[in-house]
């Protein structure tokens, strides 16, 4: 296995943590439970971390160094080194994983939007001034209310 196609393998396999924590993130949001969500952040970051660092390694391997990961980059070094069938496979499949981890990652995105929507609305139900009601006497006159249910029914 070439040296390209060793790094593409450690980037697949890292893709494939992160695509798992995703999954848990979903299930975490799904069950709107903070303190898992927490950890699986503190989980994701060092692996984004792991996953940019393979990814500059892997750029430095194909003559691309300094420059942004870009799949054109990627292909050019692929069709210059045709021979080299495991980093073309390792690179399609990495390609594949990175497509599912965005739509999980976009799907968690509105997850979270959704669970923001929920609590905004509840602390504007929650935050809003009392309604003043108002009460008709005998008279057929507004009367104010006492704030209390059992008085004002009386």
């Amino acid at each position: 296995m070439s040296d390209i196609a060793g790094i593409l393998a450690r980037e697949i396999e890292l893709v494939s943590r992160f695509i798992s924590l995703l999954n848990d993130e979903q299930d975490s949001l799904k069950k709107a439970d903070a303190d898992t969500l927490q950890a699986i952040t503190a989980e994701k970051s060092p692996l984004i971390a792991q996953m940019n660092s393979a990814e500059g390694e892997r750029m430095a391997a194909i003559g691309a160094a300094g420059q942004p990961g870009t799949k054109a980059s990627m292909q050019r070094w692929l069709e210059d080194n045709a021979a080299d069938t495991a980093a073309a496979t390792n690179w399609q499949q990495l390609l594949e994983l990175a497509r599912e981890a965005k739509a999980l990652h976009d799907l968690n995105i509105q997850l979270v939007d959704m669970h923001l929507k929920n609590a905004t609305e509840a602390l504007a139900i929650l935050t809003q001034p009392p309604e003043s009601s108002s009460l008709y006497g005998a008279s057929g006159q507004t009367m104010s209310s006492s704030g209390s249910r059992i008085v004002d029914s009386a």
